[in-house]
C-alpha cells in the first residue's frame, strides 16, 4: 500500500505547481522584502491560537469561580466539537467563499469572545464565586472561539498551502510561538501574582488583555500581508489554474465539485493520518500526565509549568527546524508518527519503572522529547499535503488536513482520561 503524497488528484506525477504555470504568468517573482509577508503569517501562527491558550491557561480561575463544574473537559468539548462541525461545513462549501473574507470574520469573533469574559467579569461577576449564568456565557464564548478558529486556521492554512512551503512552516512555527508565549505569561503571572483568588483574577485578565491586542494586530497586519505584491501573485496563479481548468473539464460546482473534493481527500488521506496519529499521542500525554501524574519534591508546584513551558519551547524549535531541513519522504514522516506510539509505555515506566526513571531529568528530557517530534513532524506533513495536490485545490487541502488535525485533537484529549496514567 503506496502513500498518495505520489500521485495528484488525476492520477498523475506530483505537479511542482509554481514550475508548471509560470509560463502562464509572464511577470516575474515579486520578492518578499524584508521578509515582510513570512514574519506576518508567523504572527498570524502565533494569534489563532492564542485564544484557546488564553481560556484554557486561566481554567484555575474559571474552576474557582465555578467549583462544581468540570471546566476544562467542558471548555475542550464546547470549543473542539463546534470547531470540528465548522470545518466540516467550510471544506464542503470552501469554493464558494473567499478565504480573505473567512479569516477576516474569524479574526473579529476572536476579539468579541475575548472582551466578553473580561467584561461579564467586571460588570456582572467580579470574582463571585457560584454564578453558573456566567458559566454558560463562558461555554457559549467558547463555541464561537471555536467557529472562529474554524474561519482563521481553515483559511490561513488553506491560503498558506497555496503559496511556497517557507509560509506554511511560517505558519506552524507561529503556532509553537503561541504555546511559549503563554507559557512565558504562565511564569510570569505565578511569579507575580499570588496565587489566590485575587491573583488567579488579575493573571486572567492578562492573559484576555493580551490576546485582545495581538488579534488586533494579526487583523491589521492580515490585510497589510493581503496586498503585498508577492501574494497577489501567487493568487494570480491560482486564478489562471482554475480558469485553465474550468475550460477542461468545466466550472467545478455541485457534483463535480464533491467528486473533487473526495479525490482531495484520497490524496492527502495518509498525511492526515499521520497529524491523527501524532495529537493522539501528544493530546493523550501532554497536558493530563503532566500536570497531574508526575511530582517533584524540589521544583513543587513549579515543576508542571516549567515542564509544560519545556514542551511547548520544543515543539516551536521543532516547527522550526523545516526552515532549515525539510523531510521530503512521506513514508519515513507517517512511519515516524507511528513510532511515537512508544511513548506510551515509556511515559508508563516514568511512573512505574525503575526510582531513576521517575526523576526530574528523564521526565523533562521525555517531555522536551515529546514536544520536537510533534513540531517537526506536525510542520513536515503540513507543509508537504498541500504540495501532493494542483495549485488550484491547495487551499482546500490545506483546510482538509486542519480536519484531520482537529480530529486528532479531539480524540487524544478523549483518550487522556481512559489511559492508563
Amino acid at each position: 500500500m503506496g502513500f498518495s503524497g505520489a500521485s495528484t488528484t488525476d492520477g498523475g506525477p506530483e505537479p511542482d505547481a509554481e514550475s508548471a504555470l509560470l509560463p502562464l504568468h509572464q511577470s516575474p517573482k515579486p520578492e518578499d522584502k524584508f521578509n515582510l509577508a513570512y514574519i506576518i503569517y508567523f504572527t498570524l501562527g502565533v494569534g489563532f491560537l492564542l485564544p484557546w491558550n488564553s481560556f484554557i491557561t486561566a481554567v484555575d480561575y474559571f474552576s474557582y469561580l465555578y467549583p462544581e463544574a468540570s471546566v476544562d473537559r467542558v471548555f475542550a468539548v464546547s470549543y473542539m466539537v463546534v470547531g470540528l462541525f465548522c470545518l466540516l461545513i467550510i471544506v464542503f462549501y470552501a469554493h464558494k467563499s473567499e478565504a480573505y473574507m473567512r479569516i477576516n470574520i474569524g479574526l473579529a469573533l476572536f476579539v468579541i469572545s475575548l472582551l466578553i469574559v473580561p467584561v461579564m467579569d467586571a460588570f456582572y461577576i467580579k470574582g463571585r464565586v457560584g454564578l453558573y449564568d456566567g458559566f454558560y456565557v463562558t461555554v457559549g464564548v467558547l463555541a464561537l472561539a471555536g467557529i472562529a478558529d474554524a474561519l482563521v486556521q481553515g483559511g490561513l492554512i488553506g491560503a498558506a498551502g497555496e503559496l511556497p512551503e517557507r509560509y506554511m512552516q511560517a505558519i506552524v512555527a507561529g503556532s509553537g510561538g503561541s504555546g511559549v508565549l503563554v507559557s512565558v505569561l504562565r511564569i510570569l503571572t505565578k511569579a507575580v501574582f499570588p496565587q489566590d483568588a485575587d491573583g488567579l483574577r488579575k493573571s486572567a485578565y492578562l492573559y484576555f488583555f493580551t490576546s485582545i491586542v495581538f488579534m488586533v494586530i494579526c487583523i491589521v497586519l492580515y490585510n497589510v500581508v493581503h496586498r503585498l505584491p508577492v501574494m497577489k501573485y501567487y493568487k494570480e496563479l491560482k486564478i489562471e489554474a482554475i480558469k485553465e481548468e474550468n475550460v477542461e473539464k468545466g466550472p467545478i460546482t455541485g457534483p463535480v465539485w464533491r467528486a473533487t473534493l473526495w479525490n482531495i481527500v484520497g490524496t492527502v488521506k495518509w498525511y492526515g493520518f499521520g497529524v491523527v496519529l501524532l495529537y493522539v499521542v501528544t493530546l493523550a500525554i501532554f497536558p493530563g500526565y503532566i500536570t497531574e501524574d508526575v511530582q517533584s519534591s524540589i521544583l513543587k508546584d513549579w515543576y508542571p509549568v516549567l515542564l509544560i513551558t519545556a514542551y511547548n519551547l520544543f515543539d516551536m524549535i521543532g516547527k522550526s527546524l523545516t526552515a532549515v531541513y525539510l523531510l521530503e519522504n512521506a513514508k519515513v514522516a507517517i512511519s515516524a508518527c507511528v513510532v511515537r506510539l512508544l511513548f506510551f509505555p515509556i511515559f508508563i515506566g516514568c511512573l512505574h519503572g525503575p526510582e531513576f526513571f521517575r526523576t526530574e531529568i528523564p521526565i523533562s528530557l521525555l517531555t522536551c522529547l515529546l514536544g520536537l517530534t510533534n513540531g517537526y513532524l506536525t510542520s513536515v506533513l503540513m507543509i508537504m499535503a498541500p504540495k501532493s495536490v494542483q495549485i488550484q485545490h491547495a487551499e482546500t487541502s490545506g483546510i482538509v488536513m486542519v480536519l484531520f488535525l482537529v480530529v486528532g485533537l479531539a480524540s487524544g484529549s478523549v483518550i487522556a482520561w481512559f489511559w492508563v496514567i
